[in-house]
């Protein structure tokens, strides 16, 4: 009974000491305030990489290389020559492979694609990224890479759709980058 009657006196102090345009102008100070608050540097100062293949607070990962001499670098990695145009989690560091999806998730039939100049060989390949879809992201080896991307226009050479939109369960976890062939022409 006596916290109510506090509670009482002290909302009709505030309402006698406040107009409706005070309260107002509080509140909306307050949400730019926190609207700006993600742009402060706190996530880039924690990344280990600087963003390409960094995964903020999780362990240090081994060095996952294909072993073969055509198919240099290291696939847990961003800077993975195969990756130049992923936009997601990396399978290879989520229980799947550059080419494989985790188990119990399905590879999306819908597909974007880049084209890739491989550093042994110096030739451009045509690479599918495929996404892994029917589990949540991993949330391990996000990467962003944008070269070559397109606008939203052209889908087919877009990243930044939910392509698992096409299979089964539209719930994102990883995505795979398969080499489908050799380019025409040379990247840019």
């Amino acid at each position: 009974m006596r916290f109510d009657k506090l509670t009482e006196t002290f909302a009709r102090r505030v309402a006698r000491g406040t107009s409706r345009r005070s309260l107002l102008a509080l509140l909306g100070a307050g949400m730019t305030g926190a609207a700006a608050f993600p742009v402060l540097p706190v996530a880039r100062a924690a990344s280990s990489e600087g963003g390409h293949g960094a995964h903020p607070g999780g362990p240090a990962r081994p060095a996952m290389a294909s072993g073969l001499e055509q198919d240099p670098g290291d696939q847990a990695s961003c800077d993975y020559w195969r990756y130049c145009a992923i936009d997601g989690f990396l399978c290879s560091c989520c229980g799947g492979s550059v080419n494989t999806c985790p188990p119990g998730t399905e590879m999306s039939p819908i597909t974007w694609i880049g084209t890739c100049t491989n550093p042994a060989d110096g030739r451009a390949y045509v690479i599918s990224y495929n996404d892994c879809c029917g589990t949540s992201s991993c949330g391990q080896c996000l990467c962003n890479r944008n070269e070559g991307d397109r606008p939203q226009v052209r889908p087919q050479s877009n990243n930044d759709y939910n392509w698992c939109l096409g299979s089964q369960s539209s719930v994102y976890n990883c995505s795979v980058a398969a080499v489908i062939g050799v380019a025409l022409e040379k990247a840019k």
